[in-house]
Protein backbone atom coordinates (compact mmCIF):
# COMPACT_ATOMS: atom_id res chain seq x y z
CA UNK A 1 0.00 0.00 0.00
CA UNK A 2 2.89 2.35 0.70
CA UNK A 3 3.97 2.28 -2.90
CA UNK A 4 0.45 3.18 -4.09
CA UNK A 5 0.31 6.15 -1.73
CA UNK A 6 3.65 7.34 -3.07
CA UNK A 7 2.22 7.32 -6.60
CA UNK A 8 -0.77 9.38 -5.49
CA UNK A 9 1.49 11.88 -3.80
CA UNK A 10 3.68 12.03 -6.88
CA UNK A 11 0.74 12.78 -9.13
CA UNK A 12 -0.63 15.38 -6.73
CA UNK A 13 2.79 16.97 -6.62
CA UNK A 14 3.05 16.98 -10.40
CA UNK A 15 -0.35 18.57 -10.75
CA UNK A 16 0.55 21.27 -8.26
CA UNK A 17 3.85 21.96 -9.95
CA UNK A 18 2.54 21.72 -13.49
CA UNK A 19 -0.42 24.13 -13.35
CA UNK A 20 0.10 25.99 -16.61
CA UNK A 21 2.34 28.79 -15.33
CA UNK A 22 2.91 28.06 -11.65
CA UNK A 23 6.40 26.65 -12.17
CA UNK A 24 7.56 27.84 -15.57
CA UNK A 25 10.33 26.31 -17.60
CA UNK A 26 13.07 28.83 -18.06
CA UNK A 27 16.63 28.97 -19.44
CA UNK A 28 18.19 25.53 -19.41
CA UNK A 29 20.05 24.67 -16.23
CA UNK A 30 23.42 26.33 -16.33
CA UNK A 31 22.43 28.48 -19.31
CA UNK A 32 24.98 31.09 -20.24
CA UNK A 33 24.32 34.77 -20.81
CA UNK A 34 25.13 34.13 -24.48
CA UNK A 35 22.18 31.72 -24.72
CA UNK A 36 19.93 34.31 -23.09
CA UNK A 37 21.04 36.92 -25.63
CA UNK A 38 20.30 34.56 -28.54
CA UNK A 39 16.81 33.89 -27.15
CA UNK A 40 16.13 37.62 -26.94
CA UNK A 41 17.37 38.53 -30.41
CA UNK A 42 16.02 35.68 -32.54
CA UNK A 43 12.65 36.08 -34.22
CA UNK A 44 10.22 33.92 -32.22
CA UNK A 45 8.52 31.00 -33.96
CA UNK A 46 5.23 30.33 -32.21
CA UNK A 47 2.46 27.76 -32.21
CA UNK A 48 -1.11 27.89 -30.93
CA UNK A 49 -3.71 25.09 -30.75
CA UNK A 50 -7.35 26.11 -30.36
CA UNK A 51 -10.37 23.84 -29.88
CA UNK A 52 -14.12 24.34 -30.28
CA UNK A 53 -16.50 21.78 -28.79
CA UNK A 54 -19.54 19.95 -30.17
CA UNK A 55 -18.46 20.01 -33.78
CA UNK A 56 -19.54 22.30 -36.60
CA UNK A 57 -22.34 22.50 -39.16
CA UNK A 58 -21.66 20.46 -42.33
CA UNK A 59 -24.98 19.91 -44.16
CA UNK A 60 -23.44 18.94 -47.54
CA UNK A 61 -23.04 15.16 -47.76
CA UNK A 62 -22.27 12.38 -45.30
CA UNK A 63 -20.11 13.58 -42.41
CA UNK A 64 -19.88 16.93 -44.18
CA UNK A 65 -17.99 15.59 -47.22
CA UNK A 66 -19.68 16.79 -50.45
CA UNK A 67 -20.78 14.22 -52.99
CA UNK A 68 -18.41 13.79 -55.91
CA UNK A 69 -19.17 15.66 -59.12
CA UNK A 70 -19.64 12.43 -61.10
CA UNK A 71 -22.69 11.64 -59.00
CA UNK A 72 -24.59 14.24 -61.00
CA UNK A 73 -25.24 16.31 -57.87
CA UNK A 74 -25.88 19.93 -58.86
CA UNK A 75 -26.81 21.48 -55.52
CA UNK A 76 -24.78 24.55 -54.59
CA UNK A 77 -22.60 24.74 -51.53
CA UNK A 78 -24.58 25.54 -48.38
CA UNK A 79 -24.29 29.16 -47.23
CA UNK A 80 -23.95 28.09 -43.60
CA UNK A 81 -21.65 25.09 -43.97
CA UNK A 82 -18.54 25.33 -41.82
CA UNK A 83 -16.53 24.60 -44.97
CA UNK A 84 -16.16 27.91 -46.83
CA UNK A 85 -16.58 26.41 -50.32
CA UNK A 86 -17.61 23.12 -51.92
CA UNK A 87 -14.58 22.08 -53.92
CA UNK A 88 -10.89 21.89 -53.15
CA UNK A 89 -8.86 24.75 -54.54
CA UNK A 90 -8.78 28.50 -54.05
CA UNK A 91 -10.85 29.70 -51.12
CA UNK A 92 -14.12 31.51 -51.51
CA UNK A 93 -16.11 32.39 -48.41
CA UNK A 94 -19.72 31.69 -47.49
CA UNK A 95 -21.72 33.19 -44.62
CA UNK A 96 -20.24 30.95 -41.94
CA UNK A 97 -16.60 31.62 -42.89
CA UNK A 98 -17.01 35.31 -43.76
CA UNK A 99 -14.98 36.52 -40.73
CA UNK A 100 -11.86 35.06 -42.35
CA UNK A 101 -12.34 36.66 -45.78
CA UNK A 102 -9.88 39.50 -45.19
CA UNK A 103 -7.40 36.90 -43.87
CA UNK A 104 -7.51 34.80 -47.04
CA UNK A 105 -3.74 34.93 -47.53
CA UNK A 106 -3.29 33.61 -44.00
CA UNK A 107 -5.82 30.77 -43.74
CA UNK A 108 -6.19 27.22 -45.05
CA UNK A 109 -9.01 24.68 -44.62
CA UNK A 110 -8.20 20.96 -44.56
CA UNK A 111 -11.00 18.42 -45.15
CA UNK A 112 -10.85 14.70 -44.41
CA UNK A 113 -8.32 14.73 -41.57
CA UNK A 114 -8.75 13.00 -38.21
CA UNK A 115 -7.00 10.85 -35.61
CA UNK A 116 -7.50 7.10 -35.97
CA UNK A 117 -6.97 6.91 -32.21
CA UNK A 118 -10.23 8.83 -31.75
CA UNK A 119 -12.40 6.73 -34.08
CA UNK A 120 -13.66 4.38 -31.35
CA UNK A 121 -13.87 6.95 -28.57
CA UNK A 122 -17.17 8.54 -29.56
CA UNK A 123 -17.63 12.07 -30.83
CA UNK A 124 -17.58 13.86 -27.51
CA UNK A 125 -14.72 11.82 -26.07
CA UNK A 126 -12.43 12.15 -29.07
CA UNK A 127 -11.70 15.71 -28.03
CA UNK A 128 -9.36 14.19 -25.45
CA UNK A 129 -6.84 13.28 -28.14
CA UNK A 130 -7.20 16.30 -30.43
CA UNK A 131 -3.69 17.57 -29.65
CA UNK A 132 -2.09 14.17 -28.95
CA UNK A 133 -3.39 11.66 -31.50
CA UNK A 134 -3.22 8.97 -28.80
CA UNK A 135 -4.99 5.63 -29.30
CA UNK A 136 -6.38 4.99 -25.82
CA UNK A 137 -8.98 2.47 -26.99
CA UNK A 138 -6.48 0.10 -28.59
CA UNK A 139 -2.77 0.45 -27.86
CA UNK A 140 -2.28 3.05 -25.11
CA UNK A 141 -3.43 2.97 -21.50
CA UNK A 142 -3.28 6.74 -21.07
CA UNK A 143 -3.07 9.86 -23.17
CA UNK A 144 0.30 10.77 -24.66
CA UNK A 145 2.30 13.96 -25.12
CA UNK A 146 0.58 16.83 -26.94
CA UNK A 147 2.08 18.70 -29.86
CA UNK A 148 2.63 21.92 -27.87
CA UNK A 149 4.61 20.08 -25.21
CA UNK A 150 6.85 18.43 -27.79
CA UNK A 151 7.79 21.95 -28.90
CA UNK A 152 8.05 23.22 -25.32
CA UNK A 153 10.42 20.42 -24.39
CA UNK A 154 12.83 21.55 -27.09
CA UNK A 155 12.57 25.34 -26.99
CA UNK A 156 10.60 26.22 -23.84
CA UNK A 157 13.77 27.20 -21.99
CA UNK A 158 14.13 30.26 -24.24
CA UNK A 159 11.18 32.06 -22.65
CA UNK A 160 10.02 32.74 -19.12
CA UNK A 161 7.26 30.14 -19.46
CA UNK A 162 7.61 27.00 -21.52
CA UNK A 163 3.92 27.02 -22.51
CA UNK A 164 0.55 28.54 -21.72
CA UNK A 165 -2.39 26.18 -21.14
CA UNK A 166 -5.86 27.75 -21.11
CA UNK A 167 -9.42 26.42 -21.19
CA UNK A 168 -12.81 27.95 -20.51
CA UNK A 169 -13.54 25.45 -17.74
CA UNK A 170 -10.17 24.94 -16.10
CA UNK A 171 -8.50 21.83 -14.69
CA UNK A 172 -7.88 18.52 -16.41
CA UNK A 173 -11.28 16.84 -16.47
CA UNK A 174 -11.22 13.06 -16.77
CA UNK A 175 -11.07 10.32 -19.39
CA UNK A 176 -13.67 10.99 -22.05
CA UNK A 177 -14.28 14.55 -20.86
CA UNK A 178 -10.93 16.31 -20.87
CA UNK A 179 -10.84 20.02 -20.05
CA UNK A 180 -7.31 20.56 -21.30
CA UNK A 181 -5.55 20.03 -24.63
CA UNK A 182 -2.05 19.79 -23.15
CA UNK A 183 -0.30 16.69 -21.83
CA UNK A 184 3.30 16.32 -20.67
CA UNK A 185 3.30 12.64 -21.49
CA UNK A 186 1.56 9.38 -20.53
CA UNK A 187 -0.91 10.01 -17.72
CA UNK A 188 0.25 13.60 -17.14
CA UNK A 189 -2.38 16.12 -18.28
CA UNK A 190 -1.60 19.79 -17.64
CA UNK A 191 -4.49 21.60 -15.92
CA UNK A 192 -5.86 24.45 -17.98
CA UNK A 193 -6.35 27.89 -16.46
CA UNK A 194 -9.60 29.76 -16.98
CA UNK A 195 -9.63 32.77 -14.63
CA UNK A 196 -8.29 35.85 -16.46
CA UNK A 197 -6.97 37.68 -13.40
CA UNK A 198 -5.20 34.56 -12.16
CA UNK A 199 -3.69 33.92 -15.61
CA UNK A 200 -2.47 37.51 -15.84
CA UNK A 201 -0.96 37.46 -12.35
CA UNK A 202 0.91 34.24 -12.97
CA UNK A 203 2.38 35.59 -16.18
CA UNK A 204 3.16 39.18 -15.27
CA UNK A 205 3.04 39.36 -11.46
CA UNK A 206 4.37 35.93 -10.43
CA UNK A 207 5.93 37.11 -7.19
CA UNK A 208 2.58 38.21 -5.69
CA UNK A 209 4.02 41.28 -4.00
CA UNK A 210 6.99 39.45 -2.54
CA UNK A 211 10.49 40.81 -2.91
CA UNK A 212 12.81 39.05 -5.32
CA UNK A 213 15.15 38.01 -2.53
CA UNK A 214 12.25 36.43 -0.63
CA UNK A 215 11.20 34.56 -3.75
CA UNK A 216 14.73 33.27 -4.26
CA UNK A 217 14.91 32.15 -0.61
CA UNK A 218 11.63 30.24 -0.99
CA UNK A 219 12.88 28.58 -4.15
CA UNK A 220 16.09 27.59 -2.37
CA UNK A 221 14.06 25.95 0.43
CA UNK A 222 11.97 24.06 -2.16
CA UNK A 223 15.16 22.87 -3.84
CA UNK A 224 16.49 21.59 -0.52
CA UNK A 225 13.28 19.68 0.19
CA UNK A 226 13.37 18.13 -3.27
CA UNK A 227 17.01 17.12 -2.71
CA UNK A 228 16.02 15.34 0.51
CA UNK A 229 13.13 13.61 -1.29
CA UNK A 230 15.49 12.50 -4.03
CA UNK A 231 18.09 11.12 -1.58
CA UNK A 232 15.46 9.31 0.48
CA UNK A 233 13.82 7.80 -2.60
CA UNK A 234 17.12 6.61 -4.03
CA UNK A 235 17.95 4.90 -0.74
CA UNK A 236 14.54 3.22 -0.63
CA UNK A 237 14.79 2.20 -4.29
CA UNK A 238 17.69 -0.14 -3.54
CA UNK A 239 15.46 -2.20 -1.24
CA UNK A 240 12.61 -2.69 -3.73
CA UNK A 241 11.87 -5.46 -6.20
CA UNK A 242 12.31 -4.97 -9.93
CA UNK A 243 8.68 -4.01 -10.62
CA UNK A 244 8.59 -1.51 -7.78
CA UNK A 245 11.95 -0.11 -8.86
CA UNK A 246 10.46 0.74 -12.24
CA UNK A 247 7.67 2.64 -10.52
CA UNK A 248 10.15 4.39 -8.26
CA UNK A 249 12.32 5.36 -11.25
CA UNK A 250 9.31 7.16 -12.71
CA UNK A 251 8.82 8.91 -9.38
CA UNK A 252 12.49 9.94 -9.27
CA UNK A 253 12.29 11.35 -12.77
CA UNK A 254 9.29 13.41 -11.72
CA UNK A 255 11.14 14.83 -8.72
CA UNK A 256 14.11 15.68 -10.89
CA UNK A 257 11.87 17.43 -13.42
CA UNK A 258 10.42 19.61 -10.66
CA UNK A 259 13.94 20.31 -9.36
CA UNK A 260 14.91 21.60 -12.77
CA UNK A 261 11.86 23.85 -12.95
CA UNK A 262 12.65 25.31 -9.54
CA UNK A 263 16.25 25.97 -10.58
CA UNK A 264 15.16 27.57 -13.85
CA UNK A 265 12.57 29.72 -12.08
CA UNK A 266 15.29 30.94 -9.76
CA UNK A 267 17.42 31.93 -12.76
CA UNK A 268 14.56 33.95 -14.24
CA UNK A 269 14.26 36.07 -11.09
CA UNK A 270 17.35 37.84 -12.43
CA UNK A 271 15.44 38.96 -15.55
CA UNK A 272 13.02 41.92 -15.40
CA UNK A 273 9.33 41.23 -15.88
CA UNK A 274 7.73 42.76 -18.99
CA UNK A 275 5.81 46.01 -18.62
CA UNK A 276 2.29 45.21 -19.84
CA UNK A 277 -0.42 47.70 -20.75
CA UNK A 278 -3.75 46.38 -19.47
CA UNK A 279 -5.85 49.16 -20.99
CA UNK A 280 -9.05 47.67 -22.40
CA UNK A 281 -8.42 44.31 -20.73
CA UNK A 282 -11.23 43.35 -18.33
CA UNK A 283 -9.62 40.74 -16.10
CA UNK A 284 -12.75 40.59 -13.92
CA UNK A 285 -15.03 39.68 -16.82
CA UNK A 286 -17.84 37.31 -15.86
CA UNK A 287 -18.08 33.90 -17.53
CA UNK A 288 -21.59 34.66 -18.80
CA UNK A 289 -20.29 37.64 -20.79
CA UNK A 290 -19.60 35.29 -23.64
CA UNK A 291 -17.81 37.43 -26.21
CA UNK A 292 -15.83 39.54 -23.75
CA UNK A 293 -14.71 36.49 -21.80
CA UNK A 294 -13.58 34.51 -24.86
CA UNK A 295 -11.77 37.54 -26.27
CA UNK A 296 -10.09 38.14 -22.93
CA UNK A 297 -8.58 34.65 -23.07
CA UNK A 298 -7.41 35.31 -26.63
CA UNK A 299 -5.96 38.64 -25.47
CA UNK A 300 -3.98 36.87 -22.75
CA UNK A 301 -2.48 34.52 -25.34
CA UNK A 302 -1.64 37.57 -27.46
CA UNK A 303 0.06 39.29 -24.50
CA UNK A 304 2.06 36.14 -23.75
CA UNK A 305 3.23 36.06 -27.38
CA UNK A 306 3.90 39.78 -27.85
CA UNK A 307 6.04 39.91 -24.68
CA UNK A 308 7.77 36.66 -25.70
CA UNK A 309 6.78 35.21 -22.33
CA UNK A 310 6.02 31.94 -24.13
CA UNK A 311 5.86 30.70 -27.71
CA UNK A 312 3.43 27.78 -27.32
CA UNK A 313 -0.19 27.94 -26.20
CA UNK A 314 -3.36 25.87 -26.15
CA UNK A 315 -6.89 27.16 -25.68
CA UNK A 316 -9.86 24.83 -25.20
CA UNK A 317 -13.04 26.81 -25.83
CA UNK A 318 -15.54 24.54 -24.09
CA UNK A 319 -14.95 20.94 -23.29
CA UNK A 320 -17.07 18.20 -24.82
CA UNK A 321 -18.77 17.76 -21.45
CA UNK A 322 -19.59 21.30 -20.34
CA UNK A 323 -23.02 20.78 -18.75
CA UNK A 324 -21.81 22.02 -15.36
CA UNK A 325 -20.23 25.22 -16.70
CA UNK A 326 -21.48 28.56 -17.94
CA UNK A 327 -20.36 27.58 -21.44
CA UNK A 328 -23.40 25.29 -21.65
CA UNK A 329 -25.55 28.40 -22.16
CA UNK A 330 -23.37 30.40 -24.52
CA UNK A 331 -25.58 29.90 -27.59
CA UNK A 332 -28.46 31.28 -25.53
CA UNK A 333 -26.48 34.35 -24.51
CA UNK A 334 -25.15 34.96 -28.02
CA UNK A 335 -28.04 33.92 -30.29
CA UNK A 336 -31.06 33.61 -28.03
CA UNK A 337 -31.22 29.87 -28.73
CA UNK A 338 -33.74 28.18 -26.41
CA UNK A 339 -31.61 25.24 -25.36
CA UNK A 340 -28.13 24.26 -24.28
CA UNK A 341 -25.24 24.91 -26.66
CA UNK A 342 -24.69 21.14 -26.78
CA UNK A 343 -28.17 20.68 -28.27
CA UNK A 344 -27.15 22.51 -31.45
CA UNK A 345 -24.80 19.61 -32.19
CA UNK A 346 -27.68 17.15 -32.11
CA UNK A 347 -30.72 19.06 -33.33
CA UNK A 348 -28.90 21.27 -35.86
CA UNK A 349 -31.62 23.96 -36.03
CA UNK A 350 -31.33 25.77 -39.37
CA UNK A 351 -31.68 29.22 -37.84
CA UNK A 352 -28.86 28.72 -35.32
CA UNK A 353 -26.27 26.12 -36.40
CA UNK A 354 -24.37 28.15 -38.98
CA UNK A 355 -24.81 31.34 -37.00
CA UNK A 356 -23.21 29.68 -33.98
CA UNK A 357 -20.24 28.61 -36.09
CA UNK A 358 -19.92 32.13 -37.47
CA UNK A 359 -19.87 33.62 -33.97
CA UNK A 360 -17.07 31.27 -33.01
CA UNK A 361 -15.23 32.18 -36.23
CA UNK A 362 -15.54 35.88 -35.34
CA UNK A 363 -13.77 35.31 -32.03
CA UNK A 364 -10.94 33.37 -33.64
CA UNK A 365 -10.59 35.90 -36.46
CA UNK A 366 -10.31 38.62 -33.80
CA UNK A 367 -7.21 36.89 -32.41
CA UNK A 368 -5.67 36.27 -35.83
CA UNK A 369 -6.17 39.91 -36.81
CA UNK A 370 -4.45 41.09 -33.62
CA UNK A 371 -1.41 39.03 -34.58
CA UNK A 372 -1.57 40.21 -38.22
CA UNK A 373 -1.84 43.85 -37.20
CA UNK A 374 1.21 43.70 -34.91
CA UNK A 375 4.44 44.46 -36.83
CA UNK A 376 7.38 42.13 -36.28
CA UNK A 377 10.66 42.38 -38.17
CA UNK A 378 9.80 42.69 -41.88
CA UNK A 379 6.30 41.27 -41.44
CA UNK A 380 3.88 40.73 -38.57
CA UNK A 381 3.35 38.36 -35.66
CA UNK A 382 0.97 36.12 -37.59
CA UNK A 383 3.69 35.51 -40.17
CA UNK A 384 5.73 33.90 -37.39
CA UNK A 385 2.88 32.09 -35.60
CA UNK A 386 1.17 28.93 -36.85
CA UNK A 387 -2.35 28.53 -35.44
CA UNK A 388 -4.40 25.32 -35.59
CA UNK A 389 -8.12 25.66 -34.84
CA UNK A 390 -10.79 22.98 -35.04
CA UNK A 391 -12.81 20.24 -33.38
CA UNK A 392 -12.73 16.46 -33.05
CA UNK A 393 -16.02 15.69 -34.79
CA UNK A 394 -18.06 17.13 -37.65
CA UNK A 395 -21.71 17.90 -38.10
CA UNK A 396 -22.88 14.28 -37.69
CA UNK A 397 -22.39 15.09 -34.05
CA UNK A 398 -21.08 11.77 -32.78
CA UNK A 399 -18.93 11.03 -35.82
CA UNK A 400 -15.20 10.90 -35.19
CA UNK A 401 -14.03 11.37 -38.77
CA UNK A 402 -13.44 14.39 -40.99
CA UNK A 403 -12.57 16.90 -38.28
CA UNK A 404 -13.20 20.57 -39.08
CA UNK A 405 -9.59 21.78 -39.40
CA UNK A 406 -8.49 25.37 -39.99
CA UNK A 407 -4.83 26.42 -40.18
CA UNK A 408 -3.61 30.01 -40.08
CA UNK A 409 -0.38 31.97 -40.11
CA UNK A 410 3.19 30.80 -40.22
CA UNK A 411 3.74 32.44 -43.63
CA UNK A 412 7.36 33.13 -42.69
CA UNK A 413 7.67 29.57 -41.37
CA UNK A 414 7.00 28.05 -44.77
CA UNK A 415 3.20 27.73 -44.93
CA UNK A 416 1.25 28.91 -47.95
CA UNK A 417 -2.45 29.65 -47.64
CA UNK A 418 -5.65 30.57 -49.46
CA UNK A 419 -6.75 27.01 -50.31
CA UNK A 420 -9.20 24.30 -49.28
CA UNK A 421 -7.34 20.98 -49.35
CA UNK A 422 -9.10 17.60 -49.59
CA UNK A 423 -7.62 14.50 -47.96
CA UNK A 424 -10.39 12.10 -48.94
CA UNK A 425 -10.37 8.63 -50.50
CA UNK A 426 -6.96 7.73 -51.91
CA UNK A 427 -5.63 11.08 -50.63
CA UNK A 428 -6.40 10.14 -47.02
CA UNK A 429 -3.62 10.83 -44.49
CA UNK A 430 -3.64 11.20 -40.69
CA UNK A 431 -4.12 14.57 -39.02
CA UNK A 432 -0.79 13.82 -37.31
CA UNK A 433 0.95 14.51 -40.63
CA UNK A 434 -0.05 18.14 -40.19
CA UNK A 435 1.42 18.04 -36.68
CA UNK A 436 4.77 16.91 -38.09
CA UNK A 437 4.81 19.86 -40.49
CA UNK A 438 3.82 22.29 -37.75
CA UNK A 439 6.58 21.06 -35.45
CA UNK A 440 9.17 21.21 -38.21
CA UNK A 441 8.06 24.78 -38.98
CA UNK A 442 8.89 25.90 -35.42
CA UNK A 443 12.31 24.21 -35.54
CA UNK A 444 11.34 20.97 -33.82
CA UNK A 445 12.84 18.42 -36.25
CA UNK A 446 10.58 15.41 -35.77
CA UNK A 447 9.90 12.77 -38.42
CA UNK A 448 7.06 11.10 -36.52
CA UNK A 449 4.14 12.12 -34.30
CA UNK A 450 1.47 9.66 -33.15
CA UNK A 451 0.26 7.73 -36.23
CA UNK A 452 1.78 10.08 -38.82
CA UNK A 453 2.95 8.69 -42.15
CA UNK A 454 4.94 11.73 -43.25
CA UNK A 455 4.46 15.48 -43.43
CA UNK A 456 2.23 17.77 -45.49
CA UNK A 457 4.56 19.22 -48.06
CA UNK A 458 1.59 20.39 -50.15
CA UNK A 459 0.92 23.10 -47.53
CA UNK A 460 4.44 24.48 -47.71
CA UNK A 461 5.83 27.10 -50.05
CA UNK A 462 8.66 26.42 -52.45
Amino acid sequence: MAQKSWHLNRRDLLKGAGIALALPSLHAMGATSALANVAKTETPKRMMIGYIAYGTYMPNGTSGIPRQRNSGEKTPHHDWSWWPCKDAGELTFNKSSQPFKELKDYVTYLRGLDHEGGWKMGGHSSGDVFATGADMTETQKTNSISIDQVAANMHGHKTRYSSLVLGTEGGTGSYGSSKTLSHRGPGRPIPSMHKPQEIFNRMFNPYSGKGVEQVRANLKRKASILDLMMDHSKSMNRRLGKEDQQKMDEYLQSIRAIEQRVERTSQWTHEPLPDVDTKGLNLEVAYNQAEEYIRCLYDLVYLAFVTDSTRYATLMLESEQSSTSEMWNYATYVLGYKGATHDIAHKRPADYSGQWDRWRAEQHAYFLKRLRDTPEDDGNMLDNTVVLWGSAHPHASHSTKNYPIHLAGGNNLGFKHGQLHDFIGDKKVPLANLFVSMLNAVDVPVEKFADSTGNMSQLMGS
